[in-house]
């Protein structure tokens, strides 16, 4: 893989100073740029490392911490392995920050990022390409879309949606079928309020589903 380097640095928006993180081949030469748009979970070391991927192609990638209105990198302190089901206070952590994040606000910050590259002498001249990871996917599909003057591409990956998704919803109806057919008292063991959820809404189930049956 090419030699790449990275970098912190700071982009001026419109409601403050948002941190980043630039990735790009070393040597100095311009390279055609890319926006690349974080996850819930924010700008982290797993995300250091696509960005990094994708410099050593040939592009200078800037990664900006979307959730700067909250404080710098990292908003939220996350453990190297996120483990939501170990760990459901990272969801309840991370929900608000993107609740916060509404359409009005990130195509306000729309033209703060490709512009930061338009001017970087890292950046060639030409189209910006735009990415995002799982939530940001819709962050850039809303900042290509609020720049009609530009020639950027947008494309994303997600949100929460692999290509084994279909595969694993066959599964639970089969198998759920399966047993509610073959042990048909089936019944909660706790009343149905007293069930504990994920504490946010990006994460649809319960914590745990105590239930007793009876044969025959």
């Amino acid at each position: 893989m090419n030699a790449v380097t990275g970098t912190l640095v700071d982009i001026a928006t419109a409601d403050g100073i948002a941190d980043a993180y630039l990735a790009h081949r070393d040597g100095g030469r311009a390279h055609p740029g890319v926006l690349m748009c974080q996850d819930a979970f924010g700008v982290r070391p797993h995300l250091m490392a696509m960005a990094d991927r994708l410099a050593a192609s040939g592009y200078t990638v800037l990664v900006p911490n979307v959730f700067y209105r909250h404080g710098r990198t990292p908003v939220v302190e996350l453990p190297e392995f996120i483990d939501m089901e170990a760990r459901p206070d990272i969801v309840g952590n991370v929900v608000p920050l993107m609740e916060a994040l509404t359409p009005e606000l990130t195509e306000r910050d729309a033209g703060a990022y490709p512009g930061w590259l338009a001017e970087s002498p890292l950046v060639a001249d030409g189209p910006v390409g735009i990415t995002g990871y799982c939530m940001g996917a819709r962050l850039a599909l809303y900042t290509a879309g609020t720049r009609p003057a530009a020639r950027h591409l947008s494309f994303g990956h997600g949100i929460h949606h692999c290509l084994g998704a279909p595969a694993g919803r066959l599964e639970a109806r089969v198998a759920l079928h399966t047993l509610l057919t073959r042990v048909a008292h089936l019944g909660l063991a706790v009343p149905a309020d007293s069930r504990d959820w994920f504490p946010a809404g990006m994460v649809c189930g319960v914590l745990s589903l105590p239930v007793r049956y009876r044969l025959g």
